[in-house]
């Protein structure tokens, strides 16, 4: 077989990967060539996304390839959920995309709720209520009245506006368009009911396709740029999450799956979504997976609180390595008590350590004395709320889960993994640390005819 090459882009809300995967009749070979830091920038106090930094760094990726006489097949981008871009009537971004963590949506749900019930919009949606949804964002742009909400001809969600940049073709991948909260957990379509409550017309949305629909292939300018020629452009599963679970190496169908990285995401794969009081009242969420299935999952608050403590401790000139952190966990005795890593304090404050240290005044905790103790709190609280989510999940189960497979950059922390083991009483499989990078190139190879 001829050596044959596919290029995912995986961008995540804090760093972007491009891992380029060669392909013969010696195997699958994967590579990492090129990897940038992704941040929130802040404007005039709103967050946003830099997204022309990230289109840097993927054009600057496509000249790695092109300086080593790599022609590759395709081209696939995965990212974060949620977040999207305007497009005025003449195909130009309007602003930068907004980012989740702006507190501009802080109130939106429970203003959107009284149009129209929290109930049924789970109903039709089956999606978690979080006030960072698209729905809300949405729904905050549309009350302010300088947004460019209000000039915009086109949404384009991340991934599908990155391809948009690279080809000049617009679409709205599914699984991408899932996280909304607008769109139809059972047709797979948005829901005018939520549409007509926002004042938009489907129209503004380019049409849904399905993982390893061809978009278009790199613009000629890009084409010439970069020195890589026209290549392909391949939707894959668009949102991290769904990418993340295609490559879960499962060998039965009773297992659970925890992607751990910035955010952790805890579920099961299943054919239909379920919409129960039950998963209701749990306020679990029904996401698209890949070939029309549903994750059902629920999204955790992950690492990013030990992320953002980190930063703090880089500012005093403590500059811990993720290794060496771990270390000073281990070395820890269990904490006597445990934070909720989903309160709303810590979703983007100024200062992490402060944050955490007001929760723990506020419920009568006392704050650990050293860093080391900090570190271990944050651990034992991620995994007692793996504990909880876990046993919810166990209650929408068709069959007893054997098995967790522990997939993302979190599934390298052997420590942790250890202490979810042992708390939640199951087989723990930790990998693919690569797991989203791997789900996006399985799908460019499937779109090819080769899997």
């Amino acid at each position: 077989m001829e050596k044959r090459y596919f290029l995912a882009f995986d961008m995540g809300a804090t760093s972007g990967r491009a891992v380029l995967a060669a392909i013969d009749d010696n195997g699958l070979l994967t590579e990492e060539i090129n990897r940038f830091n992704n941040s929130i920038k802040v404007v005039n106090g709103n967050c946003y996304w830099n997204i022309w930094g990230i289109m840097a760094f993927i054009k600057s990726s496509l000249a790695i390839c092109s300086a080593r006489d790599i022609k590759l097949s395709s081209i696939g981008i995965d990212t974060w959920g949620v977040d999207f871009v305007y497009v005025d009537e003449d195909g130009k971004l309007l602003d930068l995309p907004r980012a989740y963590r702006d507190k501009y949506t802080t109130g939106m749900p429970e203003k959107f709720f009284r149009k129209i019930s929290k109930r049924e919009v789970y109903n039709y949606t089956g999606i978690q209520t979080m006030a960072i949804n698209s729905l809300f964002q949405l729904y905050a742009s549309v009350e302010d009245k300088n947004s460019p909400i209000h000039k915009a001809k086109h949404i384009l969600f991340m991934p599908d506006a990155l391809s948009y940049l690279l080809t000049g073709k617009m679409v709205t991948e599914y699984t991408i368009a899932s996280t909304s909260q607008l769109l139809n957990a059972t047709t797979h379509k948005f829901e005018p009911k939520l549409l007509q409550l926002l004042g938009l017309d489907v129209s503004v949305f380019a049409e849904i396709v399905m993982p390893g629909t061809l978009i278009g292939c790199l613009t000629d300018d890009i084409a010439a740029e970069t020195g890589a020629g026209n290549v392909p452009v391949y939707a894959v599963a668009g949102h991290d999450t769904a990418s993340a679970v295609a490559a879960v190496p499962a060998v039965t169908p009773n297992f659970a799956f925890l992607s751990s990285g910035t955010w952790s995401l805890m579920g099961i794969e299943v054919e239909k979504p379920i919409l129960t009081d039950a998963a209701y009242a749990a306020d679990f969420t029904n996401e698209g997976g890949v070939d029309g299935t549903i994750t059902f999952l629920k999204n955790i608050t992950g690492l990013w609180i030990l992320e953002q403590c980190r930063k703090v401790w880089q500012q005093t000139g403590k500059d811990y390595s993720y290794a060496e952190l771990t270390a000073m966990a281990a070395a820890q005795q269990k904490s006597n008590f445990v934070i909720n890593v989903d309160d709303e304090v810590f979703a983007n404050p100024d200062n992490m350590l402060l944050a955490m240290k007001t929760y723990c005044d506020n419920h009568n905790f006392i704050f650990p004395e050293n860093d080391a103790a900090v570190v271990r709190l944050i651990f034992d609280s991620l995994v007692a709320k793996y504990k909880e989510v876990f046993s919810l999940i166990g209650s929408f189960a068709s069959e007893k889960i054997e098995v967790l497979h522990i997939i993302g950059g979190g599934s390298k922390n052997t420590f942790l993994n250890g202490l979810i083991a042992d708390a939640l009483g199951v087989k723990v499989v930790a990998g693919p640390a690569e797991a989203t990078a791997m789900g996006n190139i399985m799908i460019q190879m499937r779109a090819a005819g080769m899997a």
